[in-house]
């Protein structure tokens, strides 16, 4: 009888004849990996952001001390390249950039939050459209806590994002305690952007209602981090009369509903009381004992600032008063807007240097 000598592997047992805690088990390991992973992924990202930083104050320094040119950036990109045939990363622009990178932070900045947490390229996003130190580290810093990808951060930083965050007339410091305050004011922008939104001759308020709706997922990215979208044209019964608010979200960290007015007209103070009695309606009818009191949020056309300041005093109800915009060059300068790239440019300048 020949033996069998074929290699045999023992089966798996079946799901079914484990122990019930053998599921969370599995979950236990599973998050554990991927905990690993995701930490080894960040540790060789900080590493390569440090490699990187410290090739450009070389190369910097260097350069302050001989005075060459770019020549000699073209020629270490060659050789780095027969150096290190299977690496990335060493052309003559990216080069330059690690130059602008060590130019632009000291040693301490680069391995410190938020800078130490971003990903190369989003670094050389900030090299490329921003100037100030103070708005690459804002960007920096938000787009590590809303884990922005590289094209959100571009797309950000093309909107201006930094210069309309918290800049909505709100009464929220004479009707909202200090901290919620805060956080409610840096919560707001003006104006809003929708560029994404397709709006025809009419631009009424349904119309672009519809619009944000169909794309929400921008709408909120827009809004900003935290807000949860509730539903649209929601029913309120007060006094057995029939309203609808407009757009509804609840906001996780303040812990509340934010009523969204959308106007297709200017700015007008009798819009305030509409918008405060939803809020009412939607405190008394929809929120939970733990929840904050709603805050208001009306987006108009246009506005007059003052008349908006002076509407929103006689109101006890937290209401911000913004702009919207389907356009971004309706709402920039026109030396701005004039020399604004696209984002298809801005994607084609940063993604042709990975090599």
């Amino acid at each position: 009888m020949r033996e069998d000598k074929s290699a045999h592997f023992p089966a798996a047992p079946a799901r079914s004849a484990l122990p019930r805690w053998y599921p969370d088990l599995l979950a236990s390991v599973t998050q554990r990996v991927v905990d690993g992973r995701a930490r080894a992924i960040t540790a060789a990202n900080q590493h390569l952001v440090a490699t990187y930083w410290a090739i450009g104050r070389d190369i910097l320094e260097r350069q302050e001390q001989e005075g060459w040119g770019s020549r000699v950036i073209d020629r270490l990109s060659v050789d780095l390249r027969e150096e290190f045939p299977g690496a990335t990363g060493f052309s003559p622009r990216n080069l330059k950039y690690m130059r602008a990178f060590a130019e632009a932070w000291p040693r301490n900045a680069i391995v410190q939050a938020p800078l130490a947490q971003l990903p190369w390229y989003h670094h050389v996003a900030l090299l490329e459209k921003l100037g100030a130190a103070e708005s690459r580290l804002w960007y920096a810093a938000v787009a590590v806590d809303a884990g922005w990808s590289r094209n959100v951060l571009v797309h950000q930083i093309a909107t201006r994002l930094f210069e309309r965050s918290g800049a909505a007339v709100t009464n929220f410091a004479a009707t909202l305690p200090p901290a919620e305050s805060d956080l409610a004011q840096q919560m707001t922008k003006d104006p809003y952007i929708f560029d994404f939104v397709a709006m025809t001759g009419r631009r009424d308020e349904r119309e672009l209602e519809t619009q944000l709706i169909a794309h929400v997922q921008k709408f909120l990215l827009e809004l900003g981090q935290g807000f949860a979208f509730v539903g649209q044209q929601v029913r309120l019964e007060v006094g057995g009369d029939e309203f609808f608010a407009d757009l509804l979200f609840y906001h996780l960290k303040l812990r509340c509903y934010v009523v969204i007015e959308l106007k297709a007209a200017p700015f007008d103070p009798g819009f305030v009381g509409q918008l405060g009695m939803y809020m009412a309606a939607v405190d008394e009818l929809l929120a939970q004992p733990d929840d904050q009191p709603a805050i208001g949020l009306l987006l108009c056309k246009t506005k007059n600032n003052v008349v908006a300041e002076y509407a929103l005093r006689s109101s006890s109800a937290p209401i911000g008063v913004a702009e919207w915009t389907s356009t971004i060059s309706d709402s920039l300068p026109k030396e701005f807007a004039s020399s604004l790239p696209s984002i298809e440019v801005l994607e084609a300048e940063l993604g042709g240097d990975a090599g």
